[in-house]
């Protein structure tokens, strides 16, 4: 691989992992979230550094030029994210709906029984 390009690689990943850390710090990512970029950074800083798993790594996945393997590698690791958050908005939004329901459910029966209640008062009034 060449010096830039592993340079760059790098860079890229520590700049993940800088970012990753600092959004937790700041409690702007949960760390069940983290866990994951933090695992997909790792793995891409250390075959940026070790040359010799990328290249084996990239015989394996039938890549010609190593570095092209680092770029599928990342990709996969896109794609179990995207699927990953995917799945946490679906149940979110279930959950959501769950609760406007049951919200719902709450102010009718608050209503029937302020309801109740102003019948009661004028009732014993009158």
């Amino acid at each position: 691989m060449e010096l830039k390009i592993q340079i760059l690689s790098i860079a890229a990943s520590l700049g993940v992992l800088a970012m990753v850390f600092e959004a937790v710090r700041r409690r702007n990512l949960l760390e069940r979230y983290a866990l994951l970029w933090l695992t997909s950074g790792f793995v891409l800083l250390g075959l940026a550094v070790w040359q010799g798993a990328l290249k084996t790594l990239a015989d394996a996945m039938g890549v010609k030029y190593a570095p092209n393997a680092l770029f599928v590698v990342a990709f996969g690791f896109i794609l179990a994210l995207l699927f990953h958050f995917s799945l946490v908005v679906s149940r979110l939004a279930d959950q959501s709906r769950v609760l406007a329901q049951r919200v719902a459910l709450l102010e009718e029966r608050l209503r029937e029984a302020e309801a109740e209640a102003r019948k009661s008062d004028e009732h014993v009034l009158s």
